[in-house]
């Protein structure tokens, strides 16, 4: 990710910064809980005092209800099903804000699965999110204490944002950021109120802290914001997963690659990347990742089984089930048949279809494609296959890191076949 994008996304978007050090999805290397109202004081910072929250649909029962399905199927890539009850929504409650958002959303996860590559969606995603904004703001112009407005104005500019980020925006990733932490801040009084509006603050005050951690330069700036507290943050966005109803899903993604990624606790990331490959089986970035922590825990049988689900359902079409998923799926079969069942000629048949995914995609820097390579040109030469072991070993040494082993390897092989 360009530094730049760092530094503008660091200054102020809220939930973009979560974004940063994990994009999509890290970069190769490897019973539903009830809607719950009593909140911990513990992991909230402001308890509200008396406010009307009278036609607020966020807290709205029966809305609830309603949505439930709808949001299951968003984050199962139904979108057509999804998408059908959100406009549903919109035609009961047109200057509302959520029904425009719960669209946007469902773009963004038509993005996500493509590691945010896809710019197919984007017009539309912005569209629906400039107009939550607009419905937002018209009810905040209305009544300042109206802190579902600063909810959704808080996320539709954090989320369009992440993806004028993406999209090497600057100045308006810039300017979004600058207003979700703004409305973020103000949503901090009704926190309280729901665990919907404690998700923006749980991420702020883990990633206060945990980027000035890794990123020593931008401590300067991040002192112009308030003081986070990573140990709450975690603390507050457990209890968003397990008790949000809209931002539920969003938390416990969140909190999965956190965990994951960031905290390096791949054991406490599982539970949570098992729930959501389970309770959304068709959603090919939650089977991905379920299958990267598998192969990575040594859970090969659960490994095998979620790549084999990917391989299928990517065949036979289904949404959101892109060429991504496909190099990991294929990565991990390869190795599986090459260590697990010895069935060399399966593996190398693996390891090719793992480098035509991601030459597809064009993410041939390293990771699943190095190693597919490396794979095959170490199969090769066990096979006395010169010709085949120098070209794949010469894929290695052009992309592997020239302080790695996997390079030096490399080296020693072509050198020694005179290729070096």
């Amino acid at each position: 990710m360009h530094p730049n994008l760092r530094y503008f996304l660091l200054s102020g978007l809220l939930w973009g910064l979560a974004l940063l050090p994990a994009r999509a999805q890290q970069p190769d290397t490897t019973r539903r809980s009830a809607p719950v109202r009593n909140i911990q004081l513990d992991t909230v910072d402001v308890v509200p005092g008396a406010v009307d929250y009278s036609g607020w649909l966020l807290l709205d029962k029966d809305i609830q209800l309603e949505l439930d399905g709808a949001v299951h199927n968003l984050y199962n890539f139904k979108y057509d099903k999804a998408e059908k009850q959100f406009r549903s929504l919109r035609r009961r409650y047109p200057n509302h804000p959520m029904p425009y958002f719960l669209m946007g959303l469902s773009q963004w996860w038509k993005i996500v699965p493509t590691n945010v590559q896809t710019k197919q969606y984007d017009r539309v995603f912005l569209a629906y999110m400039d107009t939550a904004i607009t419905k937002a703001e018209t009810l905040y112009d209305r009544d300042e204490k109206n802190y579902e407005a600063c909810f959704f104005l808080a996320a539709a500019y954090g989320f369009s944002g992440r993806l004028h980020a993406e999209r090497g925006n600057w100045p308006k990733a810039t300017v979004s950021a600058k207003r979700a932490l703004k409305y973020v801040e103000i949503s901090n009084e009704a926190n309280g109120l729901s665990p919907e509006f404690l998700f923006g603050q749980a991420l702020f005050n883990y990633y206060a802290v945990w980027i000035p951690e890794h990123y020593k330069i931008l401590k300067p700036v991040l002192l112009l914001f308030p003081k986070g507290n990573k140990q709450l943050g975690l603390q507050q966005l457990k209890h968003v997963a397990d008790n949000g109803i809209y931002v539920g899903p969003e938390a416990k993604v969140f909190l999965m690659r956190i965990l994951n990624n960031e905290e390096n606790n791949p054991a406490a990331s599982m539970p949570i990347a098992r729930y959501l490959a389970t309770r959304y089986p068709d959603n090919g970035y939650f089977q991905r990742f379920y299958a990267l922590l598998s192969f990575n825990e040594g859970e090969f049988r659960e490994c095998e089984r979620a790549s084999r689900d990917i391989l299928d359902k990517l065949n036979r079409g289904y949404p959101g089930y892109e060429a991504i998923s496909g190099r990991y799926a294929t990565y991990f079969l390869g190795w599986l048949m090459q260590n697990k069942y010895k069935d060399l000629p399966k593996a190398k048949e693996y390891y090719q279809r793992c480098i035509v995914f991601a030459e597809s995609t064009n993410e041939t820097s390293g990771g699943f494609y190095l190693y597919a390579n490396l794979n095959l040109a170490r199969l090769a030469d066990k096979d006395k296959d010169l010709k085949t072991a120098l070209r794949y070993y010469t894929v290695v040494r052009d992309k592997a890191d020239h302080k790695s082993e996997q390079y030096r390897e490399a080296k020693a092989y072509l050198k020694k076949h005179k290729r070096g």
